[in-house]
């Protein structure tokens, strides 16, 4: 698999993404991937490399992998653009959108406004939400994730603190009679509650919900080859 890894222009920002195009069947629907809080478009390569012969685009958003740090400018309008900057750039039209923990509230954002791009919607452990985020998130998310976890290179203080700074709470709402795919972890610490699997199910008309009993929020890590092959039966 030779992924093409490209860098796009949001503005003054350069947003860095890869994708399988070279290596993809054209006639498939291409996946565009919305990466967790401190995910980089690098982690899922082999998510990537299972679903050939499909297209697949990952993106690593502002303050994160090889994308630009702005100053400012970490609210969900400002995530959407880095998807809309990835879109116009691979000239993807219609595509299955997929979006896990904080990408979730990024996906959502998106398809809210291009509901007629998106063919399929995949939800991973999370809920119809874009949160904001305290000033001791802030703090904890570094000096006990980050650092210790050697994840300064997915990304940045600066965007944790800015992220933390412009956040601002809104449920995420709208109606789409499309397929969704809604996966959560039953383990305790899930991000995706009772009360949050319900708001989807009022939310969305074409629902299919996906357990994993073994798993909390890192899915992938627990039980990552039911992930995909739930992912993919879903797409096919």
């Amino acid at each position: 698999m030779a992924l093409i890894s490209r860098n796009t222009r949001n503005n003054v920002n350069t947003i860095h993404y890869l994708d399988s195009l070279n290596d993809s069947d054209k006639s498939l629907t291409p996946l565009l991937i919305c990466p967790g809080l401190s995910e980089v478009a690098e982690e899922y390569k082999d998510f990537i490399e299972y679903l050939l012969p499909r297209r697949c685009v990952a993106l690593s958003f502002r303050g994160r992998g090889m994308s630009d740090t702005p100053q400012n400018g970490y609210d969900l309008k400002h995530h959407i653009l880095d998807l809309e900057s990835v879109v116009k750039e691979t000239s993807l039209d219609q595509f299955y959108l997929y979006g896990y923990s904080r990408g979730v509230s990024y996906a959502l954002g998106y398809t809210r406004l291009y509901s007629e791009r998106i063919k399929k919607l995949i939800i991973q452990d999370y809920p119809p939400e874009h949160k904001a985020m305290s000033i001791e998130w802030a703090h904890d998310y570094i000096e006990n994730y980050i650092v210790p976890y050697k994840r300064i290179n997915n990304i940045r203080p600066e965007s944790v603190h800015g992220i933390q700074r412009d956040s601002t709470q809104e449920p995420i709402t709208f109606e789409y009679s499309k397929p969704v795919l809604v996966m959560r972890g039953l383990q305790k610490d899930s991000l995706l509650s009772d009360n949050g699997l319900e708001q989807y199910k009022r939310q969305f008309q074409n629902i299919q919900i996906e357990e994993f009993k073994e798993s909390g929020h890192d899915i992938r890590r627990n039980e990552r080859s039911k992930l995909y092959e739930t992912i993919k039966r879903f797409l096919d």
